[in-house]
């Protein structure tokens, strides 16, 4: 398999991805799941009043399949993917949930996309009125093409603003670094937009006027492992898990 070429990380982006099949993997696996879930709820009588546990099971699923798309990208290119890539001049292009697209089956969607071109620019319109059914919450009520599955960017968070980062920087533990996080509905975003959250949106969570489930959301952690956690949780709680090296130390139990 080929590594990524250097010239990717200044944000000048081949066109098309490197023939990668993943044959019938994980993330197969998990999409079939997830087709599933979301079934059984469109079964029930409507998906909104389906039963909460239901879409959160769907939920769950979304985020699984993401995080074992962005391990598999790291597997492929010894690196995670930038938080989003930029042109010559430092202009945001892509986000990297655009990135991981190959990783998801969405090989087609992928190579509709001009990468030298900014994510909302006319010519990647074909994409830009799509949206993969593994970043919709069936529990939001949100406008076409956007999504509340939000990355942590900053220089202390899992996805590093200006470059790909390594697994190995994150000493804090895989399992205890948030990777992605589920935002309120009012934060949402689309899902090719190069913009996400800081660990600074965590402490502030009780300001919320809604949440994507009842008490509170999901969160993806660097080792792909899920939990549903309170937006009530305490500010110093989420500020160790925001961040990949605070040497902090978290009691489990506690939150």
């Amino acid at each position: 398999m080929k590594r990524i070429p250097d010239k990717f990380q200044t944000g000048v982006v081949r066109k098309k991805f490197v023939g990668i099949r993943l044959g019938l993997t994980l993330v197969e696996a998990l999409i079939i799941i997830m087709i599933l879930a979301v079934l059984v709820a469109l079964l029930l009588p409507g998906t909104r009043r389906a039963r909460p546990a239901t879409r959160r099971m769907a939920c769950m699923n979304n985020l699984k399949i993401i995080a074992v798309a962005i391990h598999s990208y790291s597997d492929t290119y010894q690196s995670l993917p930038p938080a989003y890539t930029v042109d010559e001049n430092g202009q945001r292009l892509h986000s990297w949930r655009t990135l991981i697209l190959p990783f998801l089956d969405e090989v087609s969607l992928y190579e509709t996309i001009d990468l030298s071109k900014p994510w909302d620019d006319p010519v990647n319109a074909t994409a830009f009125k799509k949206t993969p059914l593994v970043y919709h919450c069936p529990s939001q009520d949100l406008p076409g093409g956007y999504t509340t599955y939000l990355g942590l960017v900053g220089e202390e968070n899992f996805f590093h603003p200006n470059r790909p980062r390594q697994f190995a920087e994150i000493t804090d533990g895989t399992s205890s670094t948030v990777m992605i996080f589920e935002v309120a509905a009012e934060d949402a975003t689309h899902w090719m937009s190069p913009h996400d959250i800081s660990g600074e949106y965590l402490l502030h969570l009780k300001e919320k006027k809604s949440q994507p489930h009842n008490n509170g959301g999901h969160i993806t952690f660097a080792d792909g492992t899920l939990r549903f956690i309170s937006y009530k949780t305490s500010a110093e709680i989420f500020r160790a898990l925001s961040t990949i090296a605070g040497d902090d130390d978290i009691d489990a139990g506690s939150w």
